[in-house]
């Protein structure tokens, strides 16, 4: 099962967010996003584990609580609704 943990503190590593989730039950991967320009924590992240209940088990026990002093929002991920196109520079390469 896919994870969604959000409301993270922006200094949380993959290996803290992994050992977290590890309490639970198997964790087959776990990452912290990151903005592609300033390598900076998104503040939420995904963490995967194969068995259905260790997964609901660590949902119910995590969610809500507090760690690096902010209050973890965690549920199961759901998939990627569509999004309109970004608008991006005008034809040319000048920026507006």
């Amino acid at each position: 099962m896919d994870i969604y943990v959000g409301n993270l503190a922006y200094a949380t590593t993959d290996a803290e967010l992994r050992e977290l989730f590890a309490r639970y039950g198997n964790v087959t991967a776990a990452r912290v996003v990151k903005d592609r320009v300033t390598d900076r924590s998104k503040g939420f992240g995904f963490v995967e584990m194969p068995d259905r209940a260790e997964a609901n088990a660590a949902i119910a026990a995590i969610n809500g609580s507090e760690v690096g002093g902010r209050a973890l929002r965690v549920n199961e991920s759901q998939p990627r609704t569509d999004r309109p196109p970004r608008r991006g520079p005008p034809p040319g390469g000048t920026r507006w």
